[in-house]
C-alpha cells in the first residue's frame, strides 16, 4: 500500500514539474495570438479544418468590422469601427468585456503575457488587461494606426518591446510594460501593415510602406539595415519564411525578397491584374494571396509561377490562412470560402451577405472572422 502511495506521489511530482510544458503544448492549437498567427506573419494555422463547417455563433457590434480577430485559449479579441475592443467567449461568442476607445478600431489586436495591445484610428495605442478590460497605459502616435503590432524580447532580456507602424510614417518601438518609447524609425510615407519579425541571422523587423520600399530595420537600435524599392506603395504585411519576405503592392505585383542579399528574387502579376492589399500565407512550397482582381492566387514559392487561381464575386482584401490541406478567406462578395490547397477547388462556402475585409483567425478547429455587417462569426464542426 505504501509503495503504491509513493509511486503516485512520484508521478504527481513529475507531472507538476512538467505541467507548464504540457499546458503550453496542449494550448498551442488553441491560440492565434497575432494577426497572421505568428511573428513572421506566415498565415499558417496548426491542426486541420473539417471539409464543411457550420455557423456556431455570431456577435453583433454597432458598426462594420475591418479588424481581424485573435484567439487566446478560450477567448476571442477583436476591434470594431464602432470604437470598441471586445473580448468574447470562443465557445459561444458571449461578450466578456468591452473597451470604448472613442474612435474606430481597424487594427487587429496583439496578445502578449496577459495583455491586449491594439491601436485606433485617432493614433492612440492601448495596453489592455486581457482579464477585465482595464486600460493599463496608452501611447500616442501622430496619426492613425491601421495595422497590428508585433513584439520582440528587450535587448537586455528583461521584458518585451512592442512594434507599431502608424500613418505618421514612423515605426514605433515601445516598452510593453510601461508604454515608454524605446526608439523610433521614420520613413517617407504612411505605414499601413503589420511589421514582421526576422530572427534567422540578426534581430530585424521587416515591413513595407507607402513610400514604395521594403524596410529592414535593426531591432536593437532602430537603425536601417536595408531598403529595397518595391515598385509601388505597400499596404499589405510581409510574410517571412526561411530568409525571404513575401508581400504584394499596388503595382499589381507580389514580390519575393531575399533578406540576406537585399534583392527581389521574383515578381508575380501583371499590369492587367489587380493590386494586392491582402497579406500572403506562406508554407514550404506555396504562397497564397488575395487580390483586388477578385481572385485568390496560389504561387510556387521558389520560382513565383502560378499554380492555380480561384475567382470570387468581389475584391479579396481578406488575408487567406492555410490550415493543413485547406485555405480559408473572406471576400467582398460576402462569402467565406474554404478551398482545397492542392488545386484551389471549393470545398465549402458561407454567405454572410456583406463584404469581408477582416482576415480569419484559426484555432481549435474553428474559424473566427469579422464582416462589414458589424458581426463576428464563429464557424466549426
Amino acid at each position: 500500500m505504501r509503495r503504491s502511495v509513493n509511486v503516485v506521489a512520484s508521478l504527481l511530482f513529475v507531472t507538476t514539474l512538467l505541467f507548464p510544458a504540457l499546458c503550453s503544448a496542449s494550448w498551442d492549437g488553441y491560440r492565434w495570438p497575432i494577426f497572421r498567427g505568428d511573428r513572421g506573419l506566415t498565415g499558417v494555422a496548426k491542426g486541420r479544418l473539417p471539409g464543411t463547417m457550420r455557423l456556431l455563433w455570431k456577435f453583433k457590434t454597432d458598426d462594420a468590422i475591418i479588424s481581424s480577430p485573435v484567439v487566446d485559449k478560450d477567448t476571442v479579441y477583436i476591434g470594431s469601427t464602432d470604437g470598441k475592443v471586445y473580448a468574447l467567449r470562443l465557445k459561444d461568442g458571449k461578450k466578456i468585456w468591452e473597451v470604448d476607445t472613442g474612435t474606430a478600431v481597424e487594427a487587429p489586436p496583439l496578445i502578449l503575457n496577459g495583455m491586449i495591445y491594439v491601436g485606433s484610428l485617432d493614433g492612440l495605442f492601448y495596453a489592455i488587461d486581457s482579464r477585465d478590460g482595464t486600460v493599463r497605459w496608452t501611447y500616442e502616435t501622430a496619426f492613425r494606426i491601421a495595422g497590428s503590432a508585433n513584439w520582440v524580447s528587450a535587448v537586455n532580456g528583461k521584458g518585451y518591446w512592442i512594434l507599431i507602424g502608424s500613418y505618421d510614417s514612423i515605426l514605433h518601438c515601445v516598452d510593453a510594460q510601461t508604454g515608454k518609447r524605446v526608439w523610433h524609425y521614420e520613413t517617407d510615407n504612411f505605414i499601413n501593415g503589420t511589421p514582421s519579425i526576422y530572427l534567422l541571422k540578426e534581430r530585424q523587423v521587416v515591413f513595407g510602406g507607402c513610400d514604395e520600399h521594403v524596410h529592414v530595420v535593426s531591432i536593437e537600435k532602430g537603425a536601417l539595415s536595408a531598403k529595397i524599392h518595391a515598385g509601388s506603395y505597400i499596404a499589405a504585411s510581409a510574410a517571412i519564411y526561411k530568409g525571404f519576405a513575401y508581400l504584394g503592392h499596388y503595382g499589381n505585383r507580389l514580390i519575393s525578397v531575399d533578406l540576406e542579399n537585399r534583392s527581389i528574387v521574383w515578381e508575380y502579376g501583371d499590369d492587367e491584374g489587380g493590386a494586392f492589399f491582402s497579406s500572403p500565407a506562406v508554407n514550404e512550397d506555396r504562397v497564397i494571396v488575395g487580390s483586388k482582381d477578385w481572385k485568390v492566387h496560389c504561387i510556387n514559392r521558389e520560382n513565383g509561377r502560378r499554380i492555380w487561381t480561384f475567382i470570387t464575386g468581389g475584391e479579396v482584401d481578406s488575408s487567406p490562412v492555410i490550415c493543413g490541406d485547406k485555405v480559408v478567406f473572406g471576400s467582398a462578395d460576402g462569402f467565406l470560402y474554404l478551398l482545397r490547397l492542392e488545386d484551389g477547388a471549393e470545398l465549402w462556402s458561407y454567405e454572410i451577405g456583406e463584404g469581408i475585409t477582416s482576415s480569419p483567425a484559426v484555432a481549435n478547429g474553428m474559424v473566427i472572422i469579422g464582416a462589414d455587417d458589424g458581426r463576428v462569426y464563429g464557424f466549426g464542426k
